[in-house]
């Protein structure tokens, strides 16, 4: 796996590096937002917020607008309020400073594992349709009404579980387990987050909340 590592303060990017190259990783390292805009692919980005010339936001946001890579952003914000408007920005996932090493990897380990593609069961349908909205489960390509819509891999995988049986309900524990995973130790409001941001991409009726319970996806406009 290839990771890249944007951070400007060489006293935190070296250490770091060193350690992710010990645990087998391919690591590239960036001192600015320009710089990690235009480097090369990688599997998941490690994105610091202070950077010398860009905000990490904007970074983060500009990424996501060309790229589906995951992101892991790396702040000294402790406020709920911005771990909430980095999710929103696309991040898939943020660590506070100070962190612990083991803690980071085992963080990069769950991100990548929760956005690595996977197969389609052979009993499983290879897209969905509904509405005009289709889920092509073997390309996570999504479009709607023939539109490509860019989708971050957790909005992806959120969608695909809801559009896995349009019209039934999902509580919130089912989607947090299923589609995060079982240890998911992060805010539940990461859940909300991700719901809103597919609700301005796909069309906000197209999701229903049922209060107290959960989820459902639905065709808005149903032949009469």
């Amino acid at each position: 796996m290839r990771l890249l590592v944007v951070e400007d303060d060489p006293s935190i990017a070296g250490p770091l590096c060193t350690g992710l190259r010990r645990e087998g990783f391919v690591v590239d390292h960036v001192a600015t937002g320009a710089s990690a805009l235009e480097a090369a692919p990688s599997d998941l980005v490690l994105l610091d917020l202070g950077l010398p010339d860009v905000d990490g936001r904007v970074v983060c946001r500009e990424m996501r607008a060309i790229s589906n890579v995951p992101i892991i952003v790396v702040t000294a914000r402790g406020e709920e309020i911005d771990r909430v408007a980095l999710l929103e920005l696309g991040a898939d996932d943020y660590v506070v400073k100070p962190f612990g090493f083991r803690e980071l990897v085992a963080r990069i380990g769950a991100v990548l594992r929760r956005t690595a593609p996977t197969g389609a069961p052979a009993d499983k349908k290879a897209s969905i349709e509904v509405g005009g909205l289709r889920v092509d489960t073997r390309t996570h390509q999504v479009t709607l009404n023939g539109d490509p819509l860019l989708l971050t891999p957790k909005e992806y995988d959120l969608l695909a579980y809801l559009a896995g049986d349009i019209g039934a309900v999902r509580t919130r524990d089912e989607i947090i387990h299923d589609v995060w995973d079982e240890n998911w130790w992060g805010s539940t409001k990461t859940l909300d987050v991700h719901i809103a941001s597919l609700r301005k991409k796909i069309g906000a009726a197209r999701i229903v909340t049922v209060r107290s319970v959960g989820f459902v996806l639905i065709d808005p406009e149903p032949d009469q």
